[in-house]
C-alpha cells in the first residue's frame, strides 16, 4: 500500500551506494544506440564504437550506477504514473573512461511545491565515482515532474525554494546549425542501457500512452544533442564537451532527425543550444546549455 507523500520522506530517502562495472562493449553499444557509425567510412565516428583507441560519450554517465526507478517503490508515496523527466545537467569533472567501476551516489536535493492544480518538482543528485579512489568523474542533477503530487504544502510540509529556471536561447537566429539522425531501432538498442520500460518497446503500451509507436528515451536523444555538440564545438572530441543540461519538451520517434540550433554566448566555451524533430517542425529539447574545454 502506497504511503500519503511527504515531501520530507524523500529528502531523507536512503539510497544504497552502486557499484558499476562497464566495459568496452557497453560503451560501442551506448554509441551505436545514439546513431553513432552509420557512415562506415567516418573514423572519428568509429572511435566511439570500434574498440582501436576508443572513446567514451561523456553523456554514458547518465547510465552508469543508476539507481533505478526507486520513485515507484509505494513507500515514497509518489504518485509515479504521473512522472515526467522534466530536465537534466550533467558535468563532467574528467573524461569518462571507455571502461571501468565507478560507484554511484545518490540524494534528493529539492521537493517544491507547485500548487494542488499544478504538480510538485523534485531535483535529485547523483555523483559518479571512481570505485578504486574515489575520485568524482561525473555529476548529475535531474528534475522530475510530479504532477499527481503538488500542494502538500498546504498540509503543513515544506517546500524547498526552486533553483532559477534555466536560461531560454537568444532570440537573434543560431550560429550553427548541426543534425544527426537516429536509428529506427535506437529505442531498442538504448533499452539495454538499463531503462527497460516497455514505453520504449512494446507498441501496445505505446499506443495506450498515447503515441503512434514506441518513442525514443528522452535521455537518448539527450545524447544525441551532446553528439551535436562535440561535433560542431569540440572538434569532435568526446572529452572536450565538460558540461551540458537541457529541457525536455517533446518526445522522439526512434529514426527521426534531430536537428541541433548552436548559439556562440559570450563566456569562452559557453553555448546555448536547442533541438528539434526536422520531420515534425518540434522542438524536443529546449533551454540547452553546453560548455566545452578552451
Amino acid at each position: 500500500m502506497s504511503q500519503m507523500f511527504d515531501a520530507q520522506r524523500l529528502r531523507d530517502w536512503a539510497f544504497e551506494p552502486i557499484r558499476h562495472r562497464y566495459s568496452e562493449r557497453d560503451t560501442m553499444l551506448y554509441a551505436l544506440s545514439l546513431g553513432a557509425g552509420m557512415d562506415p567510412c567516418d573514423e572519428q565516428a568509429l572511435r566511439l564504437c570500434y574498440e582501436d583507441k576508443l572513446q567514451a560519450l561523456p553523456t554514458m554517465a547518465v547510465v552508469l550506477a543508476y539507481p533505478g526507478f526507486w520513485a515507484k517503490n509505494p513507500a515514497t508515496g509518489i504518485n509515479w504514473v504521473k512522472l515526467v523527466h522534466g530536465e537534466q545537467q550533467l558535468h563532467l569533472h574528467q573524461a569518462l573512461p571507455s571502461a571501468g567501476e565507478v560507484m554511484g551516489y545518490s540524494r534528493v536535493t529539492h521537493v517544491i511545491d507547485k500548487g494542488a492544480d499544478k504538480g510538485a518538482l523534485m531535483i535529485s543528485e547523483r555523483k559518479v565515482c571512481e570505485a578504486s579512489t574515489g575520485a568524482v568523474i561525473a555529476t548529475m542533477t535531474q528534475t522530475t515532474f510530479m504532477r499527481g503530487d503538488g500542494g502538500f504544502s498546504q498540509r503543513g510540509q515544506r517546500s524547498d525554494e526552486a533553483p532559477a529556471s534555466r536560461p531560454a536561447v537568444p532570440s537573434r537566429p543560431p550560429d550553427m546549425k548541426h543534425q544527426l539522425a537516429s536509428r529506427p531501432e535506437s529505442a531498442l538498442l538504448y533499452r539495454l542501457m538499463g531503462d527497460y520500460n516497455p514505453l520504449h518497446a512494446d507498441p501496445a503500451v505505446a499506443s495506450a500512452a498515447g503515441f503512434k509507436q514506441p518513442i525514443l528515451h528522452g535521455l537518448a536523444s539527450f545524447g544525441i544533442a551532446a553528439r551535436s555538440m562535440i561535433e560542431s564545438c569540440a572538434e569532435r572530441n568526446p572529452a572536450g564537451l565538460v558540461d551540458i543540461g537541457v529541457r525536455f519538451s517533446s518526445p522522439v520517434y526512434p529514426g527521426e532527425t534531430l536537428e541541433t540550433s548552436i548559439w556562440k554566448l559570450d563566456d569562452p566555451g559557453a553555448y546555448a543550444f536547442q533541438t528539434k524533430v526536422l520531420e515534425r517542425d518540434l522542438i524536443v529539447l529546449s533551454h540547452g546549455t553546453a560548455r566545452v574545454a578552451v
